[in-house]
């Protein structure tokens, strides 16, 4: 039998069932809201985190890329839009999502974040006026995604730019990937919008359906496939078990987030968020939830874990790297959310209930 086939046969035989078999709810449970010191240090002090910082050396460069190409899109001339960048750093999150892609690349991945974080606070203006007011701004965002219109608003135009780029960069396949993706993030926005609308808080599951979307990290995946320099074979990408992978990856990276964003998105009326989930679920203190939710998080990068072990040694060298760059979006959202001025209130708020 030949590697290749050894590789598709070891993949065939993991089922469905068989991923899905150890979950997070085997992870020991941590003390609830037991230590001292602040909501950050408790964070740090629980999360599971088994890979290493590392950081891209072309950051300095993205960095001020993406003031270059904020402003050629008109999209930084409101200044709490540039505040607002300056306080996320959006290359600091590419540069540490894809410490091991070119320069270009990286400046594509820290552009698009920074348009997904322009878009996310427009969106979230817009929709708390009404879910039907984001109608207008999410067809703009379809009909250049998925009819190839010319775009009517600066977001509209600067999306257009980066479906150019991933078009240049990319596959055909792993371009129509990412506007798939890129258009679920968009209807997702309108879900949220709906959701907060609502009188009565979202179901659990509801909101943890919502957040998948709204996430915005799967669009990001087909750049992982650019950055390799064959693309993976369909067969291998799409097996259940690399799916599997795909879904536990994005949802640790966004959770990661929610523990350190809990804070400002309770101030501002948040719902969509794990660690506010947790706390109207269970009617608790916030330190409390976010430690529910740090278990829940280290229970899905365990099982991530656990299948990339079982996995990698049988993937071929396309896919281990399309694999290495979901492990990057864990790493990186855990070091840049810790780091990030966004989320600085996350220190000053006590651990204890």
């Amino acid at each position: 039998m030949t590697k290749t086939t050894a590789t598709y046969a070891t993949l065939r035989a993991a089922t469905y069932e068989e991923v899905r078999a150890t979950t997070y709810e085997e992870v020991p449970a941590a003390p609830l809201g037991t230590s001292e010191g602040s909501l950050k240090e408790l964070i740090d002090r629980t999360l599971y985190m088994p890979f290493p910082f590392l950081a891209s050396p072309h950051e300095d460069r993205a960095a001020a890329g993406v003031d270059v190409w904020l402003r050629r899109w008109g999209l930084s001339d409101d200044p709490a839009v540039a505040e607002m960048i300056v306080r996320t750093r959006p290359a600091q999150l590419a540069s540490y999502n894809g410490p091991t892609m070119d320069a270009g690349l990286l400046q594509l991945m820290a552009d698009q974040i920074a348009y997904q974080f322009v878009f996310d606070d427009r969106a979230e203006e817009v929709g708390a006026r009404g879910p039907d007011r984001l109608l207008p701004l999410v067809g703009e965002s379809i009909a250049v995604l998925r009819d190839d219109q010319p775009p009517l608003t600066p977001l509209g135009a600067a999306l257009a730019d980066l479906y150019r780029r991933v078009q240049e960069r990319c596959t055909p396949a792993q371009a129509a990937r990412w506007a798939w993706y890129s258009r679920e993030y968009v209807h997702g926005l309108l879900y949220e919008a709906v959701a907060q609308s609502r009188p009565a808080p979202p179901a659990f599951g509801v909101c943890t359906s919502i957040r998948a979307l709204t996430a915005g990290v799967e669009p990001f995946y087909p750049l992982a496939e650019a950055a390799q320099p064959l693309e993976p074979a369909p067969r291998e990408l799409h097996h259940p078990v690399m799916r599997r992978l795909a879904r536990l990856s994005a949802d640790a990276a966004v959770w990661i987030p929610d523990l350190f964003s809990a804070v400002k998105e309770h101030r501002t009326g948040g719902m969509i968020n794990l660690a506010l989930a947790y706390q109207r679920s269970h009617d608790c203190s916030l330190p409390r939830a976010v430690t529910l939710a740090v278990q829940r998080i280290n229970g899905t990068v365990e099982e991530f874990q656990r299948l990339r072990r079982t996995v990698e040694p049988e993937l071929s060298p396309a896919g281990a790297g399309y694999v290495d760059g979901m492990v990057g979006w864990i790493r990186g959202c855990y070091y840049w959310s810790r780091s990030v001025p966004r989320y600085a209130e996350t220190d000053s708020v006590p651990a204890l209930p």
